[in-house]
C-alpha cells in the first residue's frame, strides 16, 4: 500500500478540489502520527468523511463528531475530527474567495512545481520557507492543524514540491509534468 501510494500518487501534481481536501484532510490527520498509519485507514476516512466532500463535511454537526469518535477506524481525537470539520469550512471560504483552493495553493509557486534535486533522504527538509508561509496563511484562514512540518508534507503529497530523490524513477517522470 505504501508503495503503491509512492508510485502512482505522491507528488503527483493535484488540481482537482476533491483530491486537495483529501491530502488536507489526511495530512492533519496524521499530526504526530506515522503516513503509515494514516494510509492503513484512509477508506474508513473516505467512509466517514463523505468521499472527501468538503460541503458535505462542512455540514457536520457536534452529533457526527460524536459518531466519528466511536469509529475504530479512524484516529479517535476530538480535536483532529473536530479540525477536519473547521478545515472543510475554510476550504469552501478559500474557494470561494480565490475562485478554487487549486488555484490559492498553487499560487504561492505561481502555478508551476518546484523540483528539487536531492541525492539523500537525510538532505530533504521538513519544513522550508514556502511551507511556513502558507502554513502561516492557513492558519489566519482558520485553519487547523496545519503546522509547517504538516504543510510541507502536504506540498510534497500534492506535487507543489517534487521531493523524490534523484535516484527514484519518479522524480524525472513528475519533472516533465
Amino acid at each position: 500500500m505504501y508503495v503503491r501510494y509512492h508510485d502512482e500518487e505522491w507528488g503527483t501534481p493535484v488540481h482537482d478540489e476533491r483530491t486537495h481536501f483529501e491530502f488536507l484532510l489526511l495530512e492533519t490527520q496524521q499530526a504526530g502520527l506515522s503516513w503509515r498509519t494514516i494510509l492503513g485507514k484512509r477508506e474508513a476516512y473516505r467512509r466517514a468523511f463523505a468521499d472527501f466532500d468538503p460541503e458535505r463535511v462542512a455540514l457536520y454537526s457536534e452529533k457526527d463528531i460524536e459518531r466519528l469518535l466511536l469509529d475504530a477506524g479512524l484516529i479517535r481525537n476530538r480535536r483532529k475530527l473536530e479540525a477536519a470539520v473547521t478545515n472543510a469550512r475554510v476550504f469552501l471560504a478559500i474557494e470561494e474567495r480565490h475562485g478554487s483552493f487549486d488555484s490559492w495553493i498553487w499560487g504561492f509557486t505561481g502555478g508551476r512545481p518546484i523540483t528539487n534535486r536531492w541525492h539523500s533522504i537525510s538532505e530533504i527538509p521538513a519544513r522550508t520557507e514556502l511551507s511556513d508561509l502558507i502554513s502561516g496563511e492557513m492558519h489566519e484562514a482558520g485553519f487547523a492543524f496545519v503546522g509547517s512540518v504538516t504543510i510541507y508534507a502536504h506540498l510534497q503529497a500534492i506535487g507543489i514540491v517534487n521531493d523524490h530523490l534523484v535516484s527514484c524513477f519518479r522524480h524525472d517522470e513528475i519533472a516533465r509534468l
